[in-house]
């Protein structure tokens, strides 16, 4: 990045990394290489390997998160990719509320007798350290996916290097702009970029950021292996929608903080979660009835299953048969928006009252 200085802010980097250089006749946004092959000789080879429109992507997300960025076709894909460093038998430790899809990997893989998954409440830090001792692997998310638990991620970082096992914390609620994984010690962090970063409802993509070059070219390797690569217009997209990551999470935030309190005084819930940052927010009614009122009637919240756009959407989260049981029937998980505050405050009053 032209003028590249560690004083920058993340607000200035989040703009500015992953430009083309500032020379004459050079556009000001990474094009899109639209190219499966290329002249034989080069870094390039083949479009499996690299494409210039995600390397835009990478070191803008790297640049953020302090290490190297490697873009994934989905969340998923990532997640994948991380789980395929676990050796036959190894121990993963993760968190009983987490991404629906990490859990699903794990609890297929388990079935299949390639790993074992113990699942423990990650905001319990003495609870987790306890069964880090034959652990290959533990897995952090924070805040937690729905339930919105926060944990200790340095002191969990130290403790799983000291049992031997390699972290990674999905860092995709609490984005770089509010949570640098690596800077407290963790060897990998993960992003579906299709919530916050991207945050237009238009994109699928995942990521992985490390600083081990090593760590680095074993991931890039099985990403080459196994074609888990991004679209080229998904890689553009998702630069673009990364260039106001700072402004919309600024505004969503501050409306999730203005919601979080409004809810908590209605009366109508019998849990308000919010952690106190990030956009969203977990409420529980009594009911699942009473929740599925609430999700089907309203003209401005969606009713949808994914988060961290620009427009505010919200679901029941058992409505999906493979949420832990330990999840409320009557808990909607709340992604906010940057809508104006009022008026999401007026919808959701509207259809409380249905409730």
């Amino acid at each position: 990045m032209p003028g590249d200085t560690p004083a920058l802010s993340p607000a200035t980097v989040v703009v500015h990394a992953g430009r083309p250089p500032h020379e004459a006749d050079q556009p000001l946004n990474a094009p899109i290489q639209m190219a499966s092959t290329y002249v034989a000789g080069g870094a390039l080879e083949y479009g499996r390997y690299a494409n210039p429109t995600w390397s835009a992507f990478e070191e803008a997300l790297g640049a953020l998160e302090g290490g190297r960025a490697l873009a994934f076709s989905s969340g998923l894909a990532a997640v994948s990719t991380v789980l395929d460093l676990v050796g036959q038998d190894g121990v993963v430790v993760a968190p009983r509320h987490a991404y629906l899809g990490s859990i699903g990997q794990l609890g297929e893989l388990e079935a299949r007798g390639r790993l074992k998954a113990v699942l423990v409440d990650i905001a319990d830090t003495d609870a987790v350290i306890a069964e880090l001792d034959d652990a290959a692997l533990l897995w952090i998310e924070s805040p937690t996916n729905p339930a919105l638990e926060v944990a200790d991620v340095q002191r969990l970082v130290e403790a799983g290097h000291e049992a031997g096992a390699s972290v990674v914390v999905d860092n995709t609620f609490a984005t770089p702009l509010m949570q640098k994984p690596l800077e407290l010690g963790a060897d990998i962090v993960l992003h579906s970029v299709t919530k916050f970063l991207a945050g237009h409802s238009d994109v699928v993509m995942g990521a992985l950021v490390v600083q081990d070059q090593q760590l680095y070219d074993v991931l890039k390797g099985r990403r080459d292996l196994v074609g888990a690569i991004p679209g080229t217009l998904e890689s553009w997209l998702a630069l673009r929608g990364l260039r106001t990551l700072h402004l919309r999470v600024e505004r969503s935030q501050a409306n999730a903080a203005e919601l979080a309190r409004r809810l908590s005084e209605h009366g109508a819930f019998a849990e308000v979660r919010y952690p106190g940052f990030g956009a969203v927010i977990a409420v529980v009614l009594p009911t699942a009835e009473a929740a599925d009122v609430l999700t089907h009637s309203t003209s401005l919240w969606v009713h949808a299953t994914s988060l961290g756009s620009v427009e505010s959407t919200f679901e029941r989260r058992r409505r999906w048969k493979g949420e832990a049981t330990t999840i409320p029937e009557g808990l909607v998980r709340m992604s906010v928006g940057i809508e104006d505050v009022e008026d999401l405050w007026a919808d959701l009053e509207q259809a409380l009252e249905r409730t």
